[in-house]
């Protein structure tokens, strides 16, 4: 599923027109953004939780030349499907 068609699925399940339920996903995506940038944890109980860790440093190879590469440390969000999400896709 892409963008176009999840606003348009959600627009049918909530009873709203497409402008509305794409404007709801830019509102959701957008807060989700800035709250990863806080460094916040968002849970979304039966849903999921996102969340940013930190990736230490590391040395690495380059594949093309076998050479040792310093890779250096960042920040990854991460999800965690909650326990609903999960049962219902087993």
């Amino acid at each position: 599923m892409n963008k176009s068609e999840l606003i348009s699925k959600m627009a049918e399940k909530a009873g709203l027109t497409k402008a509305e339920s794409k404007k709801a996903l830019e509102a959701f995506v957008e807060s989700v953004t800035e709250s990863m940038k806080a460094g916040e944890k968002l849970a979304l109980v039966g849903f999921g939780t996102f969340s940013v860790n930190e990736r230490a440093a590391r040395t690495g190879i380059n594949p093309s030349t076998k050479q040792p590469i310093q890779i250096a440390a960042k920040k990854v969000v991460k999800f965690k499907a909650g326990a609903e999400l999960a049962a219902s896709v087993n």
